[in-house]
């Protein structure tokens, strides 16, 4: 599912070429709801943005005239509310990936707002996208010397029951600190005595969280995991995700052909629409247990001041806040962070 490329002219006169992707994530790098709305939806309107590799520094540019669909990431998606006319008008569709958690004692993430903030904003995106359009997400679980398995599923347990007919999902993930350097890096330079997952850590917060599932009824899925939950009816998920997007969005023709999907209108004796998927669209680009589909992410690593001790984003808190200093200069340029 190749990107189209096409010509697009810079603020400054100049012709570049542009991929020109159908569906957007926005974004695994960064939290752009929370902090890069003005910005983003400033570049929505101008048509283009630009993007720089994380791995080679080499800029590149999205035009957005083929956009069909968004996938929002967020651990504080308020801003976005006011903006959610664009995109009707624009005929672009949606859904936010709300990452919902509470570190808030531990001060693991200390510059989000307070939980029932945060429920509430939840509650605000349903009733104005629709149910099902915003995805809970608790992520990732992390144990620590002050933070074990009860903890976690008393959290869960919390939020859980706050979101009933609110959401139709629960995604979470394991806290891989090995894996990740910057993660291991920025917990240990941040005095955090965190835990790495053994099975038996998972297999005991999987049965504590299938027990509170009862009462929920929750879809429950894992983010890039290894282990094999099928016998919990607990799914691998596809954060970017087709199925998500014929579920919810069929009627758009553009956006199905894109994704090689039929789609047969509900009738009187299927009430709902029969869907067909003619193509794998998994994005290769990404871990082998991650299911997304292919998308092109805008977002810049080393951006974020939610300053999480965990983040996986950002190589230090200063480099992240100097990036956001430097937004706030320019904050209307062709590249999140001003240049």
């Amino acid at each position: 599912m190749a990107t189209e490329k096409l010509l697009v002219q810079r603020e400054n006169g100049e012709i570049v070429q542009a991929q020109a992707p159908v569906i957007v994530s926005a974004s695994r790098s960064t939290d752009i709801p929370a902090f890069y709305a003005d910005w983003f939806f400033h570049r929505l309107e101008k048509g283009y943005s630009a993007w720089t590799n994380p791995f080679n520094g080499v800029k590149s540019y999205v035009s957005y005239s083929d956009t069909r669909f968004i996938v929002f990431w967020s651990k504080n998606p308020k801003p976005l509310l006011k903006y959610l006319d664009i995109l009707d008008q624009k005929q672009i569709g949606c859904y936010v990936q709300y990452t919902l958690n509470d570190y808030v004692q531990e001060r693991l993430e200390a510059a989000v707002p307070p939980v029932d903030n945060r429920i509430d904003t939840f509650k605000q995106l349903v009733n104005r996208l629709g149910f099902g359009h915003v995805i809970w997400r608790f992520d990732p679980l992390i144990l620590t010397d002050k933070i074990s398995v009860n903890d976690l599923l008393r959290k869960v347990e919390n939020i859980g029951n706050q979101l009933i007919g609110y959401t139709e999902k629960l995604v979470f993930s394991f806290a891989d600190i090995t894996s990740y350097k910057k993660v291991k890096s920025n917990l240990t330079s941040n005095h955090i005595n965190y835990k790495e997952f053994e099975e038996s850590d998972m297999i005991e917060f999987v049965e504590g969280l299938v027990e509170l599932n009862k009462r929920w009824g929750y879809t429950l899925a894992t983010c890039g995991e290894k282990i094999d939950l099928d016998k919990y009816n607990i799914l691998h998920n596809k954060c970017v995700d087709d199925e998500l997007m014929a579920k919810y969005f069929y009627t758009d023709k553009v956006l199905m052909d894109f994704l090689g999907i039929e789609v047969s209108a509900p009738d009187l004796f299927n009430p709902q629409p029969q869907i067909v998927y003619k193509k794998n669209n998994k994005d290769k680009g990404q871990r082998a247990f991650c299911g997304c589909i292919n998308s092109k992410d805008i977002g810049q690593y080393n951006t974020c001041p939610h300053l999480c001790e965990y983040c996986y984003a950002n190589t230090s808190k200063e480099t992240a806040v100097r990036n956001f200093q430097q937004h706030i200069l320019n904050p209307f340029a062709e590249t999140i962070i001003g240049k």
